[in-house]
């Protein structure tokens, strides 16, 4: 299997240059006209993606979230709901790097193999990074109005969170 995987990569690179030269393709001009291209969207999408970043490490180091998530301390015991995971639910949506952050954490104090541990890998795999993807690929090709996009992107991201507590408290 090693060895298949080594070389899927370059048979690949020869059947796409063999497929151009077939179709009386220039191969070199096409492929720094696509580089150029990736070079351009990289500078259209960084100012979103620093000012993502900016923003996602401001929230986590003022500790906002933590005084937020006691005020409904409450709630959370009587839906039977850790109040240690709900800042990776909250950011999930936004930045998949916090939330790996809070999932590698969360492992590292209480155990994959834990109810909190297998909860937070569930979670991660229920859900997306909605407004980081809308940010990145909106912005990248140019467009403006997301207002849709984001109402059925958050609420596909509530739907999941809600089924990763459903599910990990029907499994685990």
């Amino acid at each position: 299997m090693n060895l298949l995987s080594k070389i899927v990569i370059p048979i690949f690179v020869v059947a796409v240059i063999f497929y151009g030269f077939k179709q009386k393709i220039n191969v070199y001009e096409s492929f720094l006209a696509g580089a150029k291209e990736g070079l351009y969207i990289t500078f259209n999408i960084f100012p979103a993606v620093i000012a993502m970043v900016f923003a996602i490490n401001i929230f986590l180091d003022s500790n906002f979230i933590y005084f937020l998530l006691n005020s409904f301390r409450g709630l959370f015991n009587f839906l039977h709901i850790p109040l240690e995971i709900m800042p990776m639910a909250l950011l999930r949506p936004v930045s998949g790097t916090a939330s790996l952050a809070i999932m590698n954490d969360i492992f590292l104090r209480f155990g994959p193999d834990s109810y909190l541990g297998r909860l937070a890998s569930i979670l991660q795999g229920c859900t997306d990074t909605t407004i980081y993807v809308l940010a990145l690929y909106f912005s990248s090709i140019g467009i403006k109005k997301i207002r849709y996009s984001l109402g059925v992107g958050l609420f596909a991201d509530l739907v999941g969170i809600i089924m990763a507590f459903i599910l990990t408290m029907i499994l685990f």
